[in-house]
């Protein structure tokens, strides 16, 4: 325990809850062996703190450590940007380069972001990993290197596996031993630990006197749920000691700084087992809501169908039941005879009309075929929208595909991945 405080102190962690505690040990165990680390931990929790603990309590502290952000380096250029290139390797290549993994020879590498790695980079990553050989871009001789790697993500890489969008053999090297970093909500009482950490840093940064919460202030800080972990509890605790006069702060001027969308306890919809973004999200809510609103009209013209809901109900509310989506076999049927119920002459699949009656082979086909085209009008695909999306954000930014990607909240990888993939010409 007083190792764990000693190192605590000596990077500057703040907090004492379980979870947090335990990452750590794990570091500090697999620090002093050449085994290659997995840290598992949302954006913003503090994975590179992790990676340079385990470099500092290893054999290698005293060479070089690089930290390399995989979805910040476009698709075509990463190969060279990790293992180096020839003079004339491809248009550009002026000079040879040396790759960070021949420049970190003997010390340690940090992959953050390991899940937007290219597939074809990845197979190269893995050649390192197992006899450490690479090859330039543009050579075809093999070079050797001693380095460590350590690598992080906050999506699953399992679940990428299964989408085929990770390589098993891959992840099963670097997941050796796995280390999850706690989300910030997930810590308790550290919150306000690092809370009073961040005030006390600015105040004597900036001169002024520090700040502090009330009691409830507190505890309203506690139970946010912070999306943004330690990076976003550090702007806050900015904002409120520039913008606010009075040092003592309580829970209703608390409240203005902390988003009305997500504050205190409501439910977050992206977790750590689902690989979506907030977009797909978004997406995936609103076809659920309709998928549920449609079931739920069914319901109720079965039930005033059976006679246990008047009829003067469907009269009263006939527009609502217009739009009912329904197989087409199901709505109307050559041999069937539909309902007696008084609805308006515009609902074709039923008949305002006491009288039993049967369709023509040509009413039947002209009604399935209108209903088959409203389905398929609104029936949108994900993939169409978020196609759209990315065609608008170019245009948008003249099909400069950097702030496109800040505008879609994606990072440049993933946007030059999906330009491709759509076959989106500029």
């Amino acid at each position: 325990m007083d190792e764990l405080l000693r190192i605590k102190q000596q990077f500057g962690i703040i907090g004492n809850s379980p979870k947090l505690n335990h990452a750590l040990q794990t570091a500090i165990q697999v620090a002093p062996t050449e085994m290659t680390v997995l840290i598992n931990g949302e954006s913003g929790s503090g994975k590179e703190s992790f990676s340079k603990i385990i470099h500092k309590l290893s054999a290698r502290k005293h060479n070089t450590f690089i930290a390399i952000n995989c979805g910040a380096i476009p698709e075509g250029t990463i190969d060279s940007e990790l293992f180096g290139h020839e003079k004339g390797a491809f248009t550009g290549a002026s000079d040879k380069r040396k790759g960070y993994f021949e420049v970190t020879d003997g010390g340690t590498i940090f992959l953050d972001e390991i899940a937007e790695m290219p597939l074809s980079t990845q197979s190269r990553l893995l050649r390192v990993l197992e006899n450490g050989e690479y090859i330039r871009v543009g050579s075809s001789k093999v070079q050797r290197t001693n380095v460590r790697v350590v690598t992080a993500s906050h999506v699953d890489l399992y679940r990428a596996v299964q989408k085929g969008q990770f390589r098993e053999d891959l992840y099963y090297r670097l997941n050796t031993i796995p280390i999850h970093v706690p989300p910030l909500r997930e810590r308790g009482a550290d919150i306000y630990l690092l809370f009073r950490k961040f005030v006390a840093d600015f105040s004597e940064k900036q001169r002024t006197p520090p700040i502090s919460l009330t009691e409830e202030a507190q505890h309203i800080l506690n139970q946010y749920r912070f999306p943004g972990n330690i990076r976003q509890l550090k702007n806050l605790a900015d904002q409120i000691s520039v913008l606010e006069m009075s040092r003592v702060i309580n829970a209703e001027t608390l409240i203005k700084y902390l988003p009305k969308h997500s504050e205190k306890t409501f439910p977050v919809l992206h977790s750590a087992e689902q690989d979506f973004s907030d977009r797909e999200i978004l997406y995936k809510v609103l076809f659920d809501m309709k998928k549920d609103m449609n079931e739920l009209k069914k319901i109720v013209l079965e039930a005033i169908k059976d006679g246990s809901i008047s009829q003067s109900t469907l009269s009263n509310h006939q527009t609502l039941f217009d739009s009912i989506e329904e197989e087409p076999t199901s709505i109307i049927s050559p041999t069937a005879t539909p309902s007696p119920l008084l609805l308006e002459e515009k609902t074709e699949p039923f008949i305002a009309s006491n009288a039993s009656f049967t369709p023509s082979s040509e009413q039947y086909e002209a009604n399935i075929e209108d209903i088959t085209h409203e389905i398929h009008e609104e029936s949108l695909s994900l993939d169409e929208k978020e196609k759209e999306l990315i065609i608008k954000a170019l245009n948008k930014n003249k099909n400069k595909r950097k702030y496109a990607a800040e505008d879609l909240g994606i990072s440049e990888r993933t946007l030059y991945r999906k330009i491709k993939h759509y076959d989106i010409s500029k």
